[in-house]
């Protein structure tokens, strides 16, 4: 089980770094002109799991990845050295309010993208 819980708490990191560097590259790509940054499967699935993350911070809901990986490891901190780095980069203690704020600063500052820099069908 342990194995699976940081397995899970990996991909949990690489949504994350999706959601935070998929910006971050969309703003950078917009400036450096590179096509890929405006597709729009990348640029809609991007805005969909920022918002995702968004809605369950302010409705309160814990995200199912969280949940999953805890229940794996029986509530017990990860004993891997992958698990305890990870964990570390992906967890912090602040009020829940704090992260609500984040999040969905985060989803406008990504929607306002969106119309700023707009996705593009291939010309065809």
């Amino acid at each position: 089980m342990r194995l699976a819980a940081d397995a899970l708490l990996v991909v949990h990191f690489l949504v994350v770094v999706f959601i935070v560097g998929g910006l971050l590259l969309v703003w950078i790509g917009a400036a450096a002109d590179w096509g890929w940054v405006r597709n729009p499967w990348f640029r809609f699935l991007h805005l969909g799991a920022i918002v995702y993350v968004a809605a369950e911070a302010l409705l309160g809901y814990a995200c199912p990845l969280t949940v999953w990986e805890d229940l794996l490891r029986g509530g017990a901190r990860p004993e891997s050295f992958v698990g305890r780095w990870v964990y570390r980069l992906l967890y912090y203690h602040a009020p829940e309010w704090v992260f609500a704020a984040l999040y969905s600063a985060w989803a406008a500052a990504t929607l306002a993208t969106l119309r700023l820099v707009p996705p593009r069908r291939k010309a065809g």
